[in-house]
């Protein structure tokens, strides 16, 4: 304020840029454009503040400018505060969007993962097969050939060698001409061939510095790594060899400029190689593992082939007649002891590989048939020793299948698809005699699924839509499961009992939801009432299929309905108390017929039928005020709690109606007794009346109708009212 000022207004004076006072200010505090030229001034990439509050100071009359000015900014700080959070808010949605497709997507790449991981499994298991097939038309030939036509990184000349014997021989010949130093180390034997080769830089594993480069030569037993010879193109020189049973291959992840690597891993040293780019990288790491598979399945087919017992050798061929009837004499000896079982059939000799291949295709049905069959052609046969060893390589895939199928009825797999989707997978459990755990792993699945239902649905702000929503959920699935228990375990009588247990816990977890969202939110008794009877009705719909669980829903949901019962009648009570308190017995004037008719319909429909005897002239009703809003109140909170009942809250409804009445009752009875004007006593008898002779006989019928016997308390609590109606002027109090 103490800087140079331009004065007063006319008086002349100017501020250095041009303009007077007035008009600066104008442009800085103004109200109309001003504010807008404000904001962009703030707003300018070349703003200066210290230039900007020096100038501002200069312009301003006094601190009052200034305090003035200061509310502008603060204002359209605030303004551009209030602009932020809205645009924070309109943009929450589409980030809870993003969020959730992305979740969506997470699962879809998840599925697509173990389907690809699936079908890798299928293509494993077909190669398998094939080499299997290979080895049993020729066990030294037949592998060679399987390897060969399975390898699509094999060069075609090593293809066209794995057809003939000398095709393979001559290939080795050549690799044993093109490397120095070998000839010793790599004999040619006839079960060697190769697979594939190709040139790779060699790399030092510690600081990843370039050694040489290196010529590698993959055969079907071993790895044969040589390096270029410097004044010969096409000649190399023998570097190492290492038997593919210790040799273990290893990705390397690519890291700028290092990439396209892989390890070999051979106890106790390793080396690192660099491929020309990522295709061939990852044709090295295929055929380097597919060999290395083929190589230990050899080797186990050669152990179970020397495991299996052999059978006893044909003697030689003799043309002595005498010979023949001692061999025939030897073999009619053992079959009298122990019968003999043919397992050279085909089928059976294929039966372990048969069932791997329909456990990596998922055929599970395929498995158990196969399985089945086995079975039924053992099932008179003894158990000799052959027997019992195919026994053991059986009974290690049905493990296997049995873990499968475990798993596809866990409630980590997708729940989606209802009951049927888990009918494959437990229909096959049960044929392999694993009903119990089928029937465990079922339930267990299916509890997961109405798990997972309820809680995805949203609360919504009606309770009676939400209790519609959840009851149409649960019970649905619970009806779908019945009936898919009872395809699926037709036959197993025994499993009946788990699924009682499952369905009463299953109930237990529906009430919990229940109960919290009617009862814990302190909902109306009406609303409750409601809530109750569609519970009710959708819990007969069980009764279809033979199942009824009322007696459970009852048994589960008495407790709450006991505290609604008590905590709604305790409340009519505080309110007739306090209508009781401000009695004036008074006839009731309803100043227009519309009104008064309400009154009738209302009367009518709480079944007191002879209301018009009280009505008077006009609008007055010849009862008071408090008696006619404890019936309807009476009546109402009767109807809601039938809607309640069953056996179990017979004395709480019956104990609740007696205190409530009783209440109103005593009223009727200290007032009667008290009162000393002649003209008042006439109509609290009147309202007495009206209160024991049409109140209490409608409400002892409605019980009676409700509950179907008649209430005892109801009928000894109406005859306790004579004594009044004898003898008005008596001071006994009916309690």
């Amino acid at each position: 304020a103490g800087a140079a000022r331009c004065g007063v207004p006319g008086s002349g004076g100017a501020v250095p840029g041009g303009g007077g006072c007035g008009a600066d200010m104008a442009l800085s505090l103004g109200e109309g454009g001003g504010g807008s030229r404000l904001r962009r001034q703030l707003e300018s990439g070349g703003f200066a503040a210290g230039e900007y509050v020096k100038q501002l100071s200069q312009q301003s009359d006094g601190d009052r400018d200034l305090q003035e000015h200061r509310q502008r900014i603060q204002a359209l700080s605030e303004e551009t505060a209030q602009s932020l959070k809205r645009n924070v808010y309109q943009n929450y949605r589409q980030f809870i969007e993003t969020a959730r497709e992305i979740s969506y997507l997470e699962s879809e790449m998840y599925q697509l993962s173990h389907i690809l991981t699936e079908q890798k499994g299928i293509m494993e298991a077909v190669t398998q097969a094939l080499l299997l097939q290979a080895d049993r038309d020729d066990p030294a030939l037949g592998a060679r050939r399987a390897a060969a036509a399975a390898d699509p990184f094999l060069p075609l000349s090593a293809k066209d060698a794995a057809a003939n014997e000398e095709g393979r021989q001559r290939t080795l010949t050549t690799l044993l001409e093109k490397v120095e130093g070998c000839r010793d180390l790599l004999p040619e034997s006839p079960g060697k061939y190769l697979v594939y080769n190709g040139d790779l830089v060699e790399y030092d594993a510690d600081h990843m510095a370039q050694i040489q480069r290196v010529h590698a030569f993959l055969m079907n037993d071993c790895l044969l790594v040589a390096t270029a010879l410097p004044n010969r193109r096409g000649a190399y020189r023998y570097d190492a060899l290492y038997p593919l049973d210790g040799l273990a291959v290893v990705n390397v992840k690519d890291n700028p400029p290092m990439k396209d690597m892989f390890k070999l891993l051979m106890f106790p040293e390793s080396r690192i190689f660099q491929a020309e780019n990522a295709k061939i990288k990852k044709e090295w790491l295929e055929v380097l593992e597919e060999t290395k598979r083929n190589r230990a399945l050899s080797e186990k087919r050669r152990l179970e082939q020397e495991a299996l017992p052999r059978p006893a050798p044909t003697p030689p061929e003799s043309t002595n007649p005498f010979d023949e009837d001692e061999d025939e004499e030897e073999e009619d000896e053992p079959s009298a002891e122990e019968e003999v079982v043919d397992l050279s059939l085909e089928w059976i000799q294929e039966l372990p590989e048969d069932l791997d291949v329909c456990i990596a295709q998922r055929d599970f049905e395929g498995a158990v048939d196969l399985l089945d069959k086995l079975n039924e052609y053992l099932a008179d046969k003894p158990a000799s020793q052959p027997v019992k060893e195919l026994r053991a390589k059986v009974d290690e895939r049905v493990r296997q299948l049995t873990d499968v199928l475990v798993f596809e009825l866990s409630p980590d797999r997708s729940l989606r698809g209802g009951p049927r989707a888990t009918r494959r997978a437990v229909s096959q459990l049960i044929r392999l005699g694993q009903s119990t755990k089928a029937c465990e792993l079922f339930l267990k699945n299916r509890a997961a699924a109405v798990q997972t239902a309820i809680r995805q649905l949203r609360i919504e702000g009606a309770t009676l839509l939400y209790i519609h929503k959840l009851c149409h959920v649960f019970f649905t699935s619970l009806l779908e499961t019945a009936r898919e228990f009872e395809t699926d375990f037709a036959g197993n009588n025994g499993c009946y009992s788990a699924f009682v247990v499952w369905a009463r816990s299953s109930m237990r977890m529906f009430v919990d939801a229940f109960s919290k969202q009617v009862f814990d939110s302190k909902e109306s008794l009406s609303t409750a009432a409601e809530c109750v009877k569609v519970a009710k009705e959708h819990c007969k719909q069980l009764s279809e299929i033979g199942l009824d669980l009322t007696f459970i829903i009852h048994a589960l949901l008495v407790k709450d309905i006991k505290g609604a019962l008590q905590s709604y009648k305790d409340i009519i009570i505080e309110a007739t108390k306090h209508r009781n308190s401000e009695e004036m017995w008074r006839k009731m004037n309803l100043m227009t017929p519309e009104a008064l008719g309400k009154l009738r319909e209302e009367m009518r429909s709480c079944g007191v039928g002879n209301f018009d005897q009280y009505t008077g002239d006009d609008c007055w009703v010849n009862l008071s005020y408090t008696v006619v809003a404890f019936t309807k109140q009476t009546m109402a909170f009767l109807e809601e709690a039938l809607k309640l009942y069953f056996p179990e809250l017979h004395m709480v409804l019956l104990e609740s109606l007696v205190e409530i009445i009783l209440v109103a009752v005593q009223h009727v009875d200290y007032s009667l007794r008290c009162e000393q004007d002649p003209e008042k006593k006439a109509f609290i008898r009147q309202n007495a009346s009206f209160l024991y002779e049409t109140v209490l006989p409608v409400v002892e019928k409605r019980f009676e109708e409700g509950v179907g016997k008649p209430a005892k308390q109801l009928q000894d609590l109406r005859n306790a009212s004579r004594l009044m109606r004898v003898n008005p002027e008596s001071t006994t109090s009916v309690v």
